[in-house]
Protein backbone atom coordinates (compact mmCIF):
# COMPACT_ATOMS: atom_id res chain seq x y z
CA UNK A 1 0.00 0.00 0.00
CA UNK A 2 1.60 3.63 -1.29
CA UNK A 3 0.29 6.26 1.01
CA UNK A 4 0.94 10.01 0.26
CA UNK A 5 3.92 11.74 1.24
CA UNK A 6 3.93 14.87 3.41
CA UNK A 7 5.03 16.66 0.14
CA UNK A 8 1.43 15.02 -1.56
CA UNK A 9 -0.59 16.47 1.63
CA UNK A 10 1.07 20.06 2.03
CA UNK A 11 0.27 19.86 -2.03
CA UNK A 12 -3.40 19.08 -1.49
CA UNK A 13 -3.51 21.99 1.42
CA UNK A 14 -2.34 24.17 -1.36
CA UNK A 15 -4.90 23.58 -3.23
CA UNK A 16 -7.64 23.88 -0.55
CA UNK A 17 -6.15 27.40 0.22
CA UNK A 18 -5.83 28.68 -2.64
CA UNK A 19 -9.44 27.10 -3.71
CA UNK A 20 -10.52 28.92 -0.66
CA UNK A 21 -8.55 32.18 -1.73
CA UNK A 22 -10.28 32.27 -4.91
CA UNK A 23 -13.94 31.60 -3.86
CA UNK A 24 -13.41 34.14 -1.24
CA UNK A 25 -12.68 36.83 -3.90
CA UNK A 26 -14.81 35.97 -6.40
CA UNK A 27 -17.10 36.50 -3.52
CA UNK A 28 -16.20 39.63 -2.23
CA UNK A 29 -15.42 37.61 1.18
CA UNK A 30 -13.51 39.13 3.03
CA UNK A 31 -10.84 37.51 5.75
CA UNK A 32 -9.23 38.08 8.75
CA UNK A 33 -6.61 36.02 8.25
CA UNK A 34 -5.48 33.86 5.20
CA UNK A 35 -6.96 30.59 4.98
CA UNK A 36 -5.46 27.66 6.66
CA UNK A 37 -5.70 24.48 8.57
CA UNK A 38 -7.79 25.88 11.47
CA UNK A 39 -10.33 27.51 9.10
CA UNK A 40 -13.77 26.11 9.37
CA UNK A 41 -15.49 25.57 6.36
CA UNK A 42 -19.21 24.91 7.91
CA UNK A 43 -20.36 26.49 10.84
CA UNK A 44 -21.35 29.73 12.12
CA UNK A 45 -17.59 30.38 12.17
CA UNK A 46 -17.25 29.78 8.59
CA UNK A 47 -16.96 32.64 6.03
CA UNK A 48 -19.35 30.46 3.05
CA UNK A 49 -22.71 29.47 2.63
CA UNK A 50 -24.37 25.82 1.23
CA UNK A 51 -23.72 26.98 -1.87
CA UNK A 52 -20.27 28.06 -1.52
CA UNK A 53 -19.05 25.65 0.11
CA UNK A 54 -20.57 23.41 -2.52
CA UNK A 55 -18.40 25.05 -5.47
CA UNK A 56 -15.16 24.74 -3.59
CA UNK A 57 -16.03 20.94 -3.57
CA UNK A 58 -16.72 20.91 -7.15
CA UNK A 59 -13.35 23.14 -7.99
CA UNK A 60 -11.12 20.88 -5.76
CA UNK A 61 -12.30 17.85 -7.61
CA UNK A 62 -11.27 18.98 -10.56
CA UNK A 63 -7.88 20.10 -9.46
CA UNK A 64 -7.13 16.93 -8.01
CA UNK A 65 -8.47 15.31 -10.86
CA UNK A 66 -5.87 18.07 -12.85
CA UNK A 67 -3.15 17.74 -10.93
CA UNK A 68 -2.76 14.25 -9.74
CA UNK A 69 -4.69 12.74 -12.33
CA UNK A 70 -7.03 10.57 -9.50
CA UNK A 71 -10.73 11.21 -9.89
CA UNK A 72 -12.25 11.77 -6.32
CA UNK A 73 -16.15 11.91 -5.73
CA UNK A 74 -15.75 14.33 -1.83
CA UNK A 75 -19.38 15.04 -0.84
CA UNK A 76 -20.79 11.14 -1.19
CA UNK A 77 -22.82 9.11 1.37
CA UNK A 78 -19.17 8.28 3.54
CA UNK A 79 -18.55 11.94 4.28
CA UNK A 80 -21.79 12.37 5.22
CA UNK A 81 -22.49 9.88 7.11
CA UNK A 82 -19.19 10.62 9.72
CA UNK A 83 -19.74 11.35 13.20
CA UNK A 84 -17.22 14.13 12.51
CA UNK A 85 -18.19 15.68 9.10
CA UNK A 86 -14.40 15.77 6.75
CA UNK A 87 -15.73 19.47 5.71
CA UNK A 88 -15.86 21.29 8.83
CA UNK A 89 -12.14 22.95 8.47
CA UNK A 90 -9.60 22.81 5.58
CA UNK A 91 -7.42 20.48 7.62
CA UNK A 92 -10.34 17.98 8.13
CA UNK A 93 -10.93 18.07 4.82
CA UNK A 94 -7.09 17.51 3.67
CA UNK A 95 -6.95 14.70 5.62
CA UNK A 96 -10.33 13.56 4.41
CA UNK A 97 -8.85 14.14 0.85
CA UNK A 98 -5.80 11.98 1.60
CA UNK A 99 -7.31 9.13 2.97
CA UNK A 100 -9.56 8.96 -0.92
CA UNK A 101 -6.96 9.21 -2.45
CA UNK A 102 -4.39 6.49 -0.43
CA UNK A 103 -7.36 4.28 -0.74
CA UNK A 104 -7.22 4.63 -4.57
CA UNK A 105 -3.50 4.42 -4.68
CA UNK A 106 -4.29 0.90 -2.90
CA UNK A 107 -7.14 -0.27 -5.07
Amino acid sequence: MTTLSIADRNAILALVTASLRDLYEQNGITADSEPDEGTYLIGRRALLDSLGLVTLIVDLEQKIEETFDVALTLANERAMSQKNSPFLTVGSLVDYICSLMNEQRSA
